[in-house]
């Protein structure tokens, strides 16, 4: 964000900023080195694997594996849409000290700025990240901003869960999972998705849902990979 974009916050909340990205990576970043990483994908996919610095792609999650999301991909300087709101300072100063960028906007606020700076994030060979139901939800329900990316882009989406075998549950929207130490971790990834640079936005949907599709198969199969059973409907 330039100089006179930049938000003003409160003196508590700059002590929050100044404090709690600090904390927050050398806790995760001490307890990640516990976890244990499972790679699974459907036949014929080739995962990215940890420690990889991806090329021009764009990859989709539920927020509520943002966590281990963060630390398994902590080496792909990825850039990430974060919104603009204090939440999303905090998120942003929490991400770049594990190796991210961020591109400030949401769906709601700077939606074409976001869409335009993730765009010159991939022309620039770099890979962009959405959390594909975030911020606000609702819960396992993509937005259209990764299909309008990948058209804009002809970069292909890749989908993918994170699922701990044994996390603390968040009582929040997402139902937000935190990883508990030594905790394996199943990494599992779906059917990439290509969006037709000369699709029509009357086709947007149907690619949106195909998205969808992907990202909740990925979320099942980890499940599944743990012997555990889909806890919530995941239909719109």
């Amino acid at each position: 964000m330039t100089a006179d974009s930049t938000p003003r916050f409160t003196f508590a909340q700059r002590l929050v900023l100044a404090v709690v990205p600090r904390l927050v990576w050398a806790l995760f970043s001490l307890i990640g080195r516990t976890w244990r990483f499972e790679v699974i994908a459907e036949e014929g996919v080739i995962p990215v694997v940890f420690g990889e610095e991806p090329g021009p792609e764009i990859y989709c999650f539920w927020h509520q594996c943002v966590l281990p999301c963060t630390v398994y991909f902590r080496r792909s300087h990825a850039i990430i849409l974060i919104s603009r709101s204090f939440d999303g300072e905090l998120i942003t100063r929490t991400l770049e000290m594990f190796g991210f960028g961020a591109v400030r906007g949401s769906s709601s606020r700077g939606a074409r700025e976001g869409l335009l700076g993730l765009k010159d994030v991939i022309e620039r060979g770099r890979t962009a990240i959405f959390t594909a139901d975030g911020p606000l939800g609702p819960i396992y329900r993509t937005k259209m901003g990764p299909i309008k990316l990948a058209q804009m882009t002809s970069a292909p989406i890749g989908a993918f869960h994170l699922e701990p075998e044994h996390a603390w549950t968040m009582r929040s929207w997402d139902r937000f999972l935190v990883p508990k130490p030594f905790t394996r971790i199943a990494v599992s990834w779906a059917q990439w998705t290509y969006v037709p640079a000369d699709l029509p936005e009357a086709e947007f949907e149907h690619k949106r849902e195909e998205l969808n599709a992907a990202i909740e198969r990925a979320r099942l199969r980890a499940l599944e990979h743990f012997g555990k059973a889909d806890c919530m409907s995941t239909k719109p």
